[in-house]
């Protein structure tokens, strides 16, 4: 099984594009040991030739440039894509969007839960993936589910589960968990169905509970939510008025950050992901990326590859 990391940095990409702060502003300037990154998503493939996107970020259409893997193949004809399926793991504007990209009559798969379904459905624009060619198929949470897509199978495996977390900005309304409902986000267990190797990606997560916690422990690799090293780094930078917390992301450090919490899980490998401009990691001479992996974690970068 083959990992592609498309893109790894939070909505808004780094530099994002309307930010100067220290991180933004480093690189672009260029200085040494800042990389930049685009929106976050992942591809898998289970033999090198199919492949399933998971999420579809608004910088889709560079980083499928970008990636010689998902290029359409010149001995297929005119119209070709190895991508036969794309799966969401919330509705947010930088999981969603980037399925716009892949109009122009392409057949492939849409999955998701019924709430971002539910959302693609309210959009008419996401009609440009007509639903004759990109049918929408649910992700029942807790059942394992085979990828299919364009008339192949992928030799793929996913099991969708809820984990704590928030409904996207643009669709909270009143209230303490400002709308969110299980489903709303949710995390992947991703099977090569010939060899068992499995992953788990959790872009997004506000907490590890007893449930995701019994799920998780012992994994062999987890992509996992790193948009943020402290819970109130955009406070002090002065870019945001809300909290990690606020915005449903639980941050790495700290007694209660993931990195304590996946080490207690014996998790072999973690990966983080969705990094926000704001996260001090993306500076690679930095005290927070020293303590990253000074606890055996990785953080990813565009076009970073994986084999299981």
């Amino acid at each position: 099984m083959i990992i592609k990391v498309l893109g790894s940095a939070a909505g808004g990409g780094f530099p994002q594009w309307n930010c100067n702060c220290r991180t933004c502003a480093a690189v672009r300037a260029g200085r040494p040991g800042f990389t930049a990154r685009t929106q976050s998503s992942l591809a898998v493939s289970a033999d090198g030739e199919n492949w399933a996107l998971l999420n579809a970020s608004p910088d889709l259409r560079q980083q499928l440039n970008d990636t010689p893997e998902l290029h359409a193949r010149a001995d297929r004809g005119h119209r070709d894509s190895p991508i036969k399926a794309a799966v969401l793991t919330n509705g947010d504007v930088d999981h969603i969007i980037g399925l716009i990209n892949l109009r122009e009559g392409q057949a492939f798969s849409i999955y998701g839960s019924q709430q971002v379904l539910a959302t693609l459905k309210c959009n008419s624009v996401f009609n440009v993936c007509a639903p004759a060619n990109a049918p929408r198929i649910p992700l029942p949470l807790d059942q394992p589910i085979a990828l299919t897509g364009a008339g192949v199978s992928l030799g793929l495996t996913v099991e969708a589960f809820a984990v704590p977390g928030k409904v996207a900005l643009y669709l909270e309304s009143e209230g303490a968990n400002f709308g969110s409902r299980e489903g709303d986000t949710i995390g992947l267990k991703v099977s090569n169905d010939k060899t068992g190797a499995s992953f788990f990606y959790i872009p997004g997560c506000a907490e590890i509970d007893a449930p995701l916690a019994a799920r998780i422990t012992g994994a062999s690799l987890i992509f996992f939510d790193g948009t943020l090293f402290t819970d109130d780094e955009m406070l002090s930078q002065g870019l945001s008025q809300k909290t990690g917390k606020r915005m449903g992301h639980m941050s790495m450090s700290g007694a209660d950050g993931s990195m304590a919490a996946l080490a207690r899980l014996d998790v072999k490998r973690g990966i983080f992901v969705h990094i926000n401009n704001s996260n001090p990691a993306l500076d690679e001479n930095s005290d927070a990326r020293r303590e990253i992996g000074a606890n055996g974690f990785e953080v990813g970068y565009d076009g970073m590859e994986v084999r299981l």
